[in-house]
């Protein structure tokens, strides 16, 4: 399970970074991005897995989050076909039991013991909550709304799947910055792939709900 969270994990990011700056609609941003789904849901599932096993709370949560990111992220640029769409409210389930372990983990974090052995800081669960919960509000939205404008759609779907590869590279180049070269370990370089998909998420929230912009195909 650890060579496949790997190989997902480097997939992941490697087909993430060519959806990000490929041009937008165009066929290698499709195919890279189904790539980046599958290789991301393999990783996810994998990692929470082995983080359950250990355990590691905060790695389960991230672990979740990233797969309901990503498969949130591509229904939203499927068609809807008519009636209501059980896969979506699934989705929305899922997202909801995100937050729940969130806070679960959270709170139990904030009142265990002061130097407890293995607990993490309550704050990353309480954030991972609070994404999750921001997407279970769009979820609802996009349920029972009739349709919703192109700009808001495509937003969404930008900020889901920018997060999850978020989530993947500050995992890899922060996370795992001890198992790199000694050569490597320069807090500058790691920094900027990481902060990086912020920034052009950024940029491309902006340019998809305050501009004119759309895809030329």
């Amino acid at each position: 399970m650890i060579l496949l969270h790997i190989i997902g994990g480097l997939v992941g990011l490697t087909s993430g970074a060519v959806a990000l700056s490929a041009r937008k609609g165009a066929k290698l941003h499709r195919k890279s991005g189904m790539i980046f789904v599958y290789a991301m849901s393999v990783m996810s599932v994998s990692g929470a897995v082995m983080a359950a096993l250990k355990p590691e709370r905060i790695s389960v949560i991230a672990g979740m989050l990233t797969f309901y990111l990503v498969v949130t992220a591509l229904l939203t640029v499927h068609r809807r076909g008519p009636g209501f769409n059980w896969v979506e409210a699934g989705a929305m389930f899922y997202g909801l039991t995100v937050v729940i372990t969130a806070l679960i983990f959270g709170v139990a974090a904030l009142t265990s013991p002061p130097g407890a052995i293995n607990e993490p800081p309550p704050a990353p669960g309480f954030i991972f909550g609070a994404v999750a919960l921001l997407g279970v509000f769009g979820d609802v939205r996009m349920l029972l709304a009739r349709g919703v404008p192109w700009a808001q759609r495509i937003a969404r779907h930008l900020w889901r799947m920018c997060l999850a590869l978020w989530i993947a590279a500050a995992s890899f180049f922060l996370g795992q910055a001890d198992e790199l070269p000694e050569s490597l370990r320069i807090m500058p370089l790691l920094c900027t792939p990481v902060l990086l998909v912020l920034l052009l998420m950024a940029y491309w929230l902006v340019r998809v709900l305050f501009t004119q912009w759309r895809p030329r195909t």
